[in-house]
C-alpha cells in the first residue's frame, strides 16, 4: 500500500496539477508524503510470510527498468537482501522499504554487478537505523576480502559522517562490513547460513557459474513456505534438487537468441571486441527456456525471472524473451522488473 501510495505522490509532483499549485498546498502535500513514508513499510506490512521484492532485476547492462541484481526478502519480521547490485539500496527506500531494517546481506558470488551497491548499502543502513553493529555480509570464503575492501575504501567516509552526526546518532561501532564467511558447499550439500529462533532458515547450495569457482544459490525456508534464488548459474540438476516442491523459484536468465544478434550486429560494424564479449557470456548462464525447464523438473509453483539479459527495450522483445517458456513449465511466469513483489503467506 506505501509503495503504491509513494508511486501516486511521485507522479503528482511530476504533474502538470503539481505546478500550478500555490505554493502553501504543495507544501502540505508534501508533509503528507514524508509522514507516510516515515510510518509504513511496503514489506514489513504485510502478513505473516515471506515476501520477495526485486530490489534490481537487471544484469551488468544499464537499464532503467533493470538495476543490478538484488532481491530483498522478508521473512516473518526479517528483512535480508541477496546480492548487491547497482542502486538496490536505493530502490528498497523508492519502493517503500526501510533500508534501516536490512538484518544481513547475502552475496551469491563475487562478480561485480552483485557487489557494487555493498558499500552504499552499508552506509544508508546504518545512518538510517543508527546501527551499532556492522552490517553482516554472509558468504563463500571469498567475502571476507569483499567486506575488507568496501571497509577500506569507506572508512574516510565513516569518520566523516560520525564527526558531522555525532555517535548518538550513528555509532562508530555499526560504520561498514562485518564479513560472516562459510565453506563452499560440496554438490548436493545444503548448508545452512541463517537460522532465527521463529523458523527462518536461509540455506546455501553450489551453482556452476564457470570460471567462477565460488558461487552459491540460497533457499529460504519459513511456515510452510519456501522460495529458491540461483544467482548466476548455468541449467543447474544440484539446483533443481534443492528447490524440489518450492513455492518460488527466482532464477536468472539470458536470452542466448538475442544475444546471438547483438554480437553479429557488432560484428557488422567491426567491434569485434563487442561481438567476443557478448559471446563469451552465452557459456554461463541459463536461457529463459532451461530456467523454466527447471522450475519443471524442480516441481516449484512460480517461476520469477531475475538477472535479464540482454535488455529488453519493447513488450514486444520482453514476449520474445519468454517464448517457448510456457510449453514447458504450466506454472505462473513472472518476468521481473524492478519492484517486483511476490508474497507467499505463512501456511502454518
Amino acid at each position: 500500500m506505501r509503495r503504491i501510495f509513494l508511486a501516486i505522490m511521485a507522479r503528482f509532483f511530476a504533474s502538470r496539477l503539481a505546478a500550478r499549485l500555490p505554493e502553501r498546498m504543495t507544501l502540505r502535500v508534501l508533509d503528507l508524503a514524508v509522514a507516510a513514508a516515515m510510518t509504513r513499510d511496503a514489506l514489513a506490512d504485510l502478513p505473516d510470510g515471506i515476501h520477495v521484492m526485486l530490489c534490481g532485476a537487471g544484469s551488468p547492462l544499464a537499464d532503467l527498468n533493470r538495476s543490478g541484481p538484488c532481491v530483498a526478502i522478508q521473512a516473518g519480521p526479517h528483512l535480508f537482501m541477496i546480492d548487491a547490485g547497482t542502486n538496490g539500496a536505493r530502490n528498497l527506500t523508492r519502493f517503500g522499504v526501510n533500508v534501516g531494517r536490512v538484518e544481513a546481506v547475502l552475496i551469491t558470488h563475487a562478480h561485480s554487478d552483485h557487489i557494487d551497491g555493498l558499500g552504499e548499502l552499508g552506509i544508508l543502513r546504518w545512518v538510517n537505523s543508527g546501527a551499532d553493529q556492522p552490517l553482516a555480509v554472509h558468504g563463500p570464503p571469498v567475502v571476507t576480502d569483499i567486506a575488507d575492501g568496501f571497509n577500506r575504501a569507506y572508512s574516510v567516509d565513516i569518520g566523516y559522517r560520525v564527526e558531522h552526526h555525532g555517535s548518538e546518532f550513528v555509532p562508530p561501532s555499526g560504520g561498514g562490513l562485518a564479513a560472516a564467511p562459510f565453506p563452499l558447499p560440496t554438490e548436493g550439500d545444503l548448508h545452512t547460513v541463517i537460522e532465527t529462533e521463529d523458523g527462518v532458515r536461509i540455506s546455501a547450495f553450489l551453482v556452476s557459474h564457470p570460471p567462477v569457482s565460488e558461487s552459491v544459490g540460497y533457499r529460504i525456508d519459513y511456515r510452510g513456505r519456501s522460495v529458491v534464488l540461483s544467482g548466476d548459474t548455468t541449467k543447474s540438476v544440484n539446483l533443481i534438487e534443492h528447490a524440489r516442491g518450492v513455492d518460488l523459484l527466482v532464477h536468472e536468465a539470458l536470452d542466448n537468441r538475442l544475444v546471438e544478434r547483438i554480437s553479429s550486429a557488432a560484428e557488422a560494424v567491426g567491434n569485434r571486441q563487442a561481438a567476443q564479449l557478448a559471446r563469451d557470456i552465452l557459456s554461463y548462464h541459463t536461457t529463459p527456456v532451461e530456467a523454466a525447464e527447471s522450475a519443471a523438473e524442480a516441481g516449484a509453483d512460480q517461476l520469477l525471472f531475475y538477472h535479464i539479459a540482454p535488455l529488453l527495450l519493447t513488450p514486444a522483445l520482453e514476449r520474445y524473451f519468454l517464448q517457448g517458456t510456457a510449453d514447458v513449465f504450466a506454472g505462473k511466469i513472472t518476468l521481473g522488473s524492478d519492484g517486483t513483489l511476490i508474497s507467499l503467506p505463512a501456511a502454518h
